[in-house]
């Protein structure tokens, strides 16, 4: 049986001008020890697909269909008594930008400590030593001292990790990760993709790593997803996605990436911009974007299998 397994999620906004649809039939599923990327351009329903599978959609926000499976527990019909358990003990996330996770009046060794003993009966000598351990783990040097530290006493990256450290402190089953190093210089996400590659192995935690760069995900994830306008355009191991991808969005984001072969040559960038979600085109939402797109685009193409991956696509680019 699967870690987590998604079927049909679907989250619905109420607005006044009409309800749009923000995430639209995803399915997917995790194992234990694996980790998946869900990539897409801003707007494609990552950070909202995150936010349903943790229960903290703000009205109007609603998930309005689909079943969500946590290790065979319906994540749906829990009780809030219930999340307040499976939140940040079996279940964690790490947010985008560490300043709105972490308490700025706080010490970040009492941050730590109290996660810790709102889910386990524990002497706070205990959860001290966890909390120091949590923080040697995600690479902070010197953590005992870094426990009396403000969280505005530290740096973006060590921010992060201290994130990271709260969402791992746990052992948790499934850590969601939202964009956590979209805010850094490039040689700390690669430090943080690193250690939390090497606390995969050595937990056995799942990870759900969201990003809109498939550069980010290539050497992490085991699995991709990516999306677009609301729904899963295509699926699969990321090896083969990103050496042979057949949706013409998948392609255009791969294309738009810099490579040792395009030095002094013009990026080929994906035309025109994301469609509102409230005001998607009738049929494939990627068609006034697409090189590829005809009559047939009209209507919205169904999820097919092909090669072990699942596409949406009318068009794709094995068939040229």
């Amino acid at each position: 049986m699967a870690l987590l397994e998604v079927n049909g999620l679907t989250t619905r906004f109420a607005l006044e001008h009409g309800t749009v649809t923000a995430v639209d039939n995803v399915s997917f599923s995790l194992d234990a020890g694996e980790i998946l990327g869900i990539v897409g351009e801003s707007g494609s329903g990552k950070s909202v697909t995150a936010f349903s599978l943790m229960n903290l959609l703000d009205p109007p926000g609603r998930v309005t269909g689909g079943e969500v499976r946590f290790k065979g527990q319906d994540l749906r019909a829990c009780t809030p008594r219930q999340w307040q358990s499976l939140r940040g003990d079996r279940i964690a996330m790490v947010f985008q930008d560490p300043m709105m996770s972490l308490n700025p009046v706080m010490r970040i060794g009492a941050q730590l400590i109290e996660t810790v003993r709102v889910h386990y009966r524990c002497s706070r000598a205990e959860a001290h030593d966890r909390a120091v351990e949590a923080l040697k783990k995600v690479g902070i040097p010197a953590p005992q001292e870094r426990m009396q530290a403000y969280p505005h006493e530290l740096s973006g990256g060590m921010r992060q990790r201290v994130a990271i450290a709260n969402a791992l402190i746990n052992q948790p089953d499934l850590i969601i990760a939202d964009e956590p190093t979209t805010a850094l210089d490039v040689t700390i996400q690669a430090q943080i993709l690193f250690e939390m590659k090497q606390l995969v192995r050595e937990t056995g935690a799942a990870v759900i790593w969201i990003s809109h760069d498939l550069a980010v995900v290539k050497d992490l994830v085991d699995r991709v997803c990516v999306m677009y306008a609301g729904r899963v355009v295509e699926q699969g191991p990321v090896a083969d996605v990103i050496r042979q991808p057949m949706h013409p969005y998948t392609r255009g984001l791969l294309d738009s990436l810099p490579a040792h072969d395009t030095r002094g040559r013009t990026l080929r960038a994906i035309p025109g911009a994301a469609p509102a979600l409230a005001a998607l085109p009738p049929g494939c939402a990627f068609a006034p974007r697409c090189a590829r797109a005809s009559d047939r685009c009209a209507q919205a193409p169904l999820e097919v299998s092909v090669r072990g991956r699942s596409l949406r696509c009318v068009h794709p680019l094995e068939a040229a």
